[in-house]
């Protein structure tokens, strides 16, 4: 079973793409929290698409709390003849949690 949900503060602003096909594809990072230590968070890589996609980016922005809940991908790349690695949690859905009023 692979299902991830976590709480946290965006890093930066979320970043909109479109694919080829003119799928929406919007990125952010998500700060979260470790439970056992209160000065210490986990840096994500998020991943939302088509109209997720789309609200995450009109409503979504630096600081912003929000709830996440998808699954986790991992997937690699070549570059300079290295290989680089990236873990994702592609998210199904985004909670949107207080700040400002939208």
């Amino acid at each position: 079973m692979n299902i991830a949900v976590e709480i946290g503060n965006l890093t930066r602003d979320p970043e909109l793409r479109k694919t080829q096909d003119g799928k929406s594809v919007c990125t952010f990072t998500l700060a979260v929290n470790r439970r056992s230590k209160k000065d210490e968070a986990d840096f994500l890589n998020i991943v939302t698409w088509n109209g997720l996609a789309d609200n995450c980016h009109r409503y979504l922005s630096k600081g912003r709390k929000v709830a996440v809940a998808g699954h986790i991908e991992t997937r690699s790349y070549e570059k300079d003849g290295r290989t680089h690695y990236i873990t994702e949690i592609i998210a199904d859905e985004v909670e949107f949690l207080g700040g400002k009023e939208w």
